[in-house]
C-alpha cells in the first residue's frame, strides 16, 4: 500500500555524500519513496492508500509502500510541478509495482508518466505477493510461464495507463504515458521486434502506452516500421550521439511512411542513458591515470547529453520537419534515463539538475526522485554552456576515449542486463509454479 506520513527532516538519510542546496530550516522538504517489502508468501491487507500523520516542526513528506489501510491524501506542491510548468520538462517515474494505486501520491506530487523495463518487473514480481492470485489463475488455465508473465505485465501497464489518462487528455497526447518494453530476447531481431511491438500494443490497448524498443542496430529499422504503423514508441538504450541521430531519422522516416493525414497521435521519446556513461568512462580515465584524465571524471555523461540536445534541436527544424508539423507531427522528445547516481562521491542530482530544458523528459528512479524533490533547483541548464560540453567531449577523445566503443559497450551491457533480469524472473515464476504443483515447462 502507499502510506503517507511525515517525519522530522533531521531523520532523513541521503543517498550520496554530494553537495546539496542550503535551505531555510523551517522550509518543508518533500520526498517520495516507493518500496516493496513483501514476498510471495506475505499477504497484503488492502489496496487502499493510507494516511498517517505525525506533526512536528520541519517535516518531510514521504510516500512508502506499506501494508496499512486508510485513505489517500493530496500532496503539497513540489519542485516537480515547477520543473514542468516553468521549464517544460516532464518528470516521470522509473518504476512500477503493485498495487498500482501507489502511483497516486506520485502523480499528485508532479509525476507525469512512468517507465518500466524487464529489471523493474523482475524486482516487482519476484519480491511481492501481489501477483500471486493472478499468476495462479493464469497457470491453472493452461498458460505457459512466459505467457503468464506477459499477462501480469500487461495488467500493470493497463492499470497505470488509467491513472495517467487524465494527464494524457489534458495535454492532448503530449504527456501521461506509461512505457512497456518488448522482450529483451529480440534485441537483434528486426522482424521479431516489429511483430512483438504490434502484438504488445494490441494487447495493452491503451491510447497512452509507449512500446519500448531498444536502439540496437537491428532494431532501428523496427522503430521506423512500428512508427509507420501508427504505434507510439519509447526508444530505449541510447548511449551515443551517432545512434541517437539514427533513432531520430527512424522516427521521421516512420512518420513519412505512415501515410497518415493526422500524425498528432503518433508520438515518441528517445531514451538517452546518462549515468552509465560516467560509470564506464570514469573507469577508463582511472586506467589512463594522468592528472588530466582524473580531473575530467564525472563529466562525460552530462557533456554528451548536452550535445544530444543540440542534435535534437537541429534535427527537429528545417523544411523536412516543417512539412511533418503541417500534418500534426510532434517532436520526438529527448528522455534522460539512467538518472540515479552510481558513484556516491557525486551530487545526488548530478544527472537531473544539469539536464533541464524544454520539450524533454527526465525519468527518475526512487533515489533521484527523492533527491530532486528534496533539494533540486529548477532552471534551464541543458544548453547553458554548450561550449564547455564540446570541450569536455573533445578532451576525452584526445585522452583516448573512443566514443563509439563506449556506446557499443554500454549497449551490449544494457541488453545483457535486461535479458538476465527477464530470464531470472521466468525462472522464479517457474519455481513458483512448481511449488504450487500447477505447471511445468
Amino acid at each position: 500500500m502507499a502510506s503517507i506520513f511525515k517525519i522530522p527532516s533531521s531523520s532523513i538519510v541521503h543517498s550520496s555524500t554530494g553537495s546539496r542546496s542550503n535551505r531555510s530550516s523551517d522550509q518543508h522538504r518533500f520526498l517520495v519513496d516507493l518500496r516493496t517489502k513483501t514476498a510471495f508468501d506475505v499477504k497484503r491487507s488492502s489496496s487502499k492508500l493510507s494516511l498517517r500523520t505525525a506533526y512536528s516542526p520541519g517535516v518531510s513528506l514521504v510516500v512508502r509502500c506499506s501494508q496499512s489501510d486508510g485513505n489517500g491524501s493530496t500532496l503539497k506542491r513540489t519542485t516537480l510541478h515547477d520543473l514542468y510548468e516553468k521549464q517544460g520538462q516532464s518528470p516521470w517515474y522509473d518504476n512500477l509495482c503493485r498495487p498500482v494505486t501507489d502511483l497516486i501520491p506520485l502523480i499528485e506530487s508532479g509525476v507525469r508518466g512512468v517507465t518500466s523495463n524487464p529489471a523493474i518487473f523482475q524486482k516487482a514480481i519476484s519480491t511481492s505477493n501481489a501477483y500471486n492470485d493472478q499468476f495462479r489463475e493464469l497457470v491453472q488455465t493452461g498458460k505457459d510461464i512466459e505467457s503468464a508473465y506477459w499477462e501480469l505485465v500487461v495488467k500493470d501497464i493497463q492499470d497505470a495507463c488509467k491513472l495517467f489518462e487524465s494527464i494524457y487528455d489534458q495535454t492532448d497526447g503530449g504527456d501521461g504515458y506509461v512505457s512497456v518494453e518488448v522482450s529483451p530476447r529480440l534485441a537483434d531481431d528486426t522482424e521479431g521486434t516489429i511483430e512483438a511491438a504490434k502484438l504488445l500494443h494490441k494487447k495493452v490497448d491503451r491510447k497512452n502506452v509507449y512500446i519500448k524498443i531498444p536502439a540496437t542496430a537491428p532494431c532501428v529499422p523496427s522503430i521506423k516500421e512500428v512508427i509507420a504503423n501508427g504505434i507510439s514508441v519509447n526508444v530505449t538504450l541510447i548511449f551515443s550521439l551517432a545512434r541517437y541521430e539514427a533513432v531520430i531519422d527512424a522516427y521521421l522516416d516512420g512518420l513519412e511512411a505512415s501515410g497518415l493525414s493526422d500524425l498528432s497521435r503518433v508520438t515518441s521519446v528517445a531514451s538517452f542513458f546518462v549515468s552509465r556513461v560516467d560509470t564506464l568512462v570514469d573507469k577508463m580515465l582511472e586506467k589512463i591515470g594522468t592528472p588530466e584524465a582524473l580531473d575530467i571524471r564525472g563529466k562525460a555523461a552530462i557533456a554528451q547529453a548536452a550535445l544530444a540536445y543540440q542534435v535534437y534541436q537541429k534535427k527537429f527544424s528545417g523544411p523536412r520537419w516543417d512539412a511533418l508539423v503541417k500534418k500534426g507531427a510532434k517532436k520526438q522528445r529527448l528522455l534522460w534515463a539512467s538518472t540515479s547516481v552510481k558513484n556516491p562521491a557525486y551530487p545526488d542530482t548530478l544527472y537531473v539538475a544539469p539536464l533541464i530544458g524544454p520539450d524533454t523528459v527526465s525519468t527518475m528512479p526512487d533515489q533521484a526522485l527523492q533527491a530532486f524533490i528534496d533539494h533540486g533547483s529548477v532552471a534551464r541548464t541543458i544548453d547553458s554552456n554548450v561550449s564547455e560540453a564540446e570541450g569536455v567531449y573533445s578532451a576525452l577523445e584526445k585522452l583516448g576515449i573512443d566514443w563509439k566503443f563506449v556506446g557499443q559497450q554500454l549497449e551490449a551491457e544494457g541488453v545483457e542486463s535486461f535479458m538476465k533480469s527477464f530470464d531470472s524472473l521466468l525462472d522464479s515464476l517457474q519455481e513458483k509454479a512448481n511449488s504450487l504443483k500447477l505447471v511445468s515447462l
